[in-house]
């Protein structure tokens, strides 16, 4: 059978409040945190089994950059406190009733490429709920529903224990998938780096590299 095709929910803080721990040397947080958003949003939309990215922000400069990326519907994050409410937002406003499967993704994977991404919801699709760790394993980047499952996320430190308590069945997801690795701090933003930047993330970290 054909894999199924995805409603993408990704949740962006505005920039001017992300990435409070990221320090790369002449760089801007918040340019760095919204080029960050921006890349994953272009490889999450660049997949192949994604029909819709549903970016929940209050962010309207990242709206207007974006503007580029097919596939994207922006909700306004509004009253929603948090990662978990921001996602519940978005897949409230887009399939409320489960009629897709569906899947929240961090919007902070300046490596991802859409074939990892890919592989991960392929997995997916055989269990009713998912969940792929973070590089640590102690996090989460991606939790999925299927369809009809009702939609139960709690990102944030150590969430990973806390989504397989949810039901979440861990995705066999290799190591060095880009899809596991997210960015916090520095050290992780150079793991990012050697795995391969995004195309903002890479301009804007290459404009400052001394010559």
């Amino acid at each position: 059978m054909p894999s199924p095709r995805w409603v993408v929910v990704v949740p962006v803080k505005p920039s001017a409040r992300a990435k409070s721990r990221l320090e790369v040397d002449g760089v801007g947080r918040a340019d760095l945190a919204r080029a960050i958003a921006l890349d994953t949003l272009a490889a999450a939309s660049a997949c192949e089994l994604v029909a819709q990215v549903v970016v929940v922000t209050d962010d309207a400069a990242l709206a207007r950059e974006a503007a580029m990326i097919p596939a994207l519907r922006f909700v306004p994050e509004g009253d929603a406190r948090g990662l978990d409410a921001a996602v519940a937002a978005g897949v409230a406003a887009i399939d409320p009733g489960g009629r897709m499967p569906r899947a929240a993704l961090l919007g902070d994977l300046p490596a991802l490429r859409p074939a990892d991404l890919a592989d991960a919801l392929r997995a997916a699709a055989s269990v009713p709920r998912g969940v792929v760790p973070d590089a640590e394993g102690t996090g989460s980047t991606l939790v999925t529903a299927g369809v009809g499952v009702e939609w139960e996320s709690s990102f944030g430190d150590g969430s990973f224990a806390r989504h397989v308590a949810l039901g979440c069945q861990a995705l066999r997801i290799p190591d060095a998938s880009t899809l596991r690795r997210d960015v916090d701090t520095a050290a992780q933003f150079e793991v990012a780096r050697v795995l391969g930047l995004g195309q903002r993330t890479a301009a804007l970290v290459e404009a400052v590299r001394p010559t």
